[in-house]
């Protein structure tokens, strides 16, 4: 398989094949072929990789291989950003492929980085050598989860849903689940002595090379026959819920007359909506409240202080003095008025760009056509809204990428969620990959902390989604309507949850530190021995 992988190939060659089908493994297509079918391609990408990387003949050659394969995989995951920039936003599309072509290739810099000290650290020890891969790798997804308010979106993990490995999800969320793959995916191929890692590696026999693909088997398939863990359980009665689909093309979103049609829709709705707990999309109603026909508002308020209506609705809110949030208002009995006891779930990660502009960049702002600006931050850890004895934690849009950021909701248990709501607009990227993603990231939540998400999207996937990432609920996407179902709230704290929420991500970021400190000291002390 090795030389079918690309024996002499350039690193470039490599690195473009690998990223293409990286990024393949996060694309619907991948899932409705076969089940498995995106871990099977991931696979093969990484071992491409792998391949690839022992033989570049210097640290050098290991960066370029791997910021290739980064910047490939990156553009191919999220190359839906390109209709935001050229359809809604105005840019010429040769400007829109260049800016999401940039962002991308800075971005992989991590991952050349990664290749780098690969490169400069490695043993020759298949093992050891394999164990510095992981830890890299996992260093890099880190970078570009945290640093510049992060950009996770198609992160290694997502890839690995339905697969023994989304087991390992409670435990040390997506980044761990990526972290695992990658290592044992270059513990079995270096193990296999299908590509040596140096030169001079002394061979320990073909019984003791097969021995890591083993365990890799034995591993898989214990996790194939073993549930899972349970950290959270059943609390309270399920929760009937009604979730909208507005499905208002982005174009018209802010067109006056749209507005009007919005306002009816979503109003008639919200009124009529049965069950317990009735969401609407984010910015369902594109307005303030000072700026909604009169009566509007108080009609909604009216409708839902009846015991046991309760709502969730995206809206707008703020003024000129206090500055201007990207909301979700919360509606029941217990609810007086904007300026009273409602409840209010302010965004706390705001979109660079889309919600709050960097510095040095409103050169690049004024060239789009599009309504931006910048917005206040809410709260990490925000209250939930108690509808019936559940505590139904919101997030919007992609806040729901920063798993370690909702952990911050859970570090008391008595307080922690029992239901996540995802409250979002995709219609920026029309219909593009973007809604399986968004799909794929509101699952791997629901592992990390056993608990249900809710998703009322404009143009989708708006879903039900239960306690192990299953969806047992959806509306078609691109479509108009209401999706009404069961969902049944868990309480309880995951392991990822408790740790997470107290220290984010740096235990991993300083596992991963460790490791390649001790890697490069114990190369530098066998170098020393061998009087290299």
């Amino acid at each position: 398989m090795s030389a079918a992988i690309g024996r002499g190939a350039h690193p470039w060659l490599r690195g473009l094949i690998g990223g293409a089908l990286h990024a393949l493994s996060l694309s619907p297509g991948a899932e409705s072929v076969a089940a498995g079918a995106p871990v099977l391609l991931q696979t093969v990408a990484l071992l491409i990789l792998l391949a690839g990387l022992p033989r570049q003949s210097s640290p050098r050659g290991a960066a370029v291989l791997c910021w290739v394969y980064g910047t490939v995989w990156l553009v191919g995951a999220t190359g839906w950003m390109f209709v935001s920039l050229h359809r809604y936003g105005g840019l010429p599309a040769w400007m829109a492929v260049v800016a999401v072509g940039l962002l991308c290739a800075a971005l992989s810099l991590y991952m050349a980085a990664a290749g780098w000290g690969w490169g400069r650290w490695r043993t020759g020890v298949a093992w050891r050598d394999a164990g510095l891969f992981g830890a890299v790798w996992l260093l890099a997804e880190l970078a570009r989860a945290l640093i510049f308010t992060g950009f996770p979106w198609g992160a290694s993990g997502y890839g690995l849903l339905a697969t023994p490995l989304q087991h390992l999800a409670p435990w040390v969320g997506v980044y761990g689940m990526g972290w695992v793959w990658a290592t044992l995916c270059a513990w079995v191929w270096w193990s296999l002595g299908s590509v040596s890692t140096s030169a001079p590696a002394k061979s320990s026999g073909r019984v003791a090379r097969l021995w890591p693909a083993v365990v890799v088997a034995l591993l898989l398939t214990l996790g194939a026959v073993w549930d899972g863990a349970r950290f959270t359980r059943v609390v309270a009665q399920p929760l009937q819920v009604t979730l909208l689909q507005g499905n208002v093309p982005q174009d018209e979103k802010f067109s006056p007359s749209r507005q009007i049609e919005m306002l009816v829709w979503h109003g008639r709705q919200l009124l009529a909506a049965p069950g317990d707990l009735v969401v609407a999309p984010e910015t369902a109603i594109p307005l303030l409240p000072s700026q909604l026909p009169e009566g509007y508002w108080g009609q909604l308020q009216a409708a839902f202080a009846q015991e046991g209506r309760h709502a969730l609705i995206g809206v707008p809110l703020g003024d000129f003095d206090v500055g201007y949030t990207n909301s979700v208002a919360g509606l029941s009995s217990q609810s007086a008025s904007l300026r009273g006891q409602m409840y209010r779930y302010d965004k706390h990660h705001l979109v660079p760009f889309g919600e709050f502009i960097p510095t040095g960049f409103r050169w690049f702002v004024r060239m789009m056509n599009i309504p931006l600006g910048d917005f206040s931050r809410g709260p990490l850890a925000a209250a939930s809204f108690d509808v019936k004895g559940q505590r139904v934690a919101p997030t919007i849009c992609y806040e729901d990428l920063f798993g370690e950021e909702i952990a911050a909701r859970f570090v008391h248990a008595d307080q922690a969620p029992t239901i996540l709501a995802n409250v979002s607009n995709l219609a920026w990227f029309g219909e593009s990959v973007a809604i399986h993603q968004h799909l794929q990231i509101a699952r791997l939540r629901s592992l990390e902390f056993q608990v249900p998400t809710i998703r009322s999207t404009n143009t989708g996937a708006t879903v039900v989604i239960d306690h192990q990432g299953e969806v047992t609920a959806r509306l078609a996407p691109n479509t108009r309507g209401s999706l009404q179902a069961e969902v049944q709230g868990m309480s309880g704290v995951t392991p990822y949850a408790w740790w997470a929420g107290r220290w984010g991500l740096w235990p991993l970021i300083g596992f991963g530190a460790l490791w390649v400190c001790a890697t490069a000291i114990w190369g530098q002390r066998r170098s020393d021995r061998v009087g290299i």
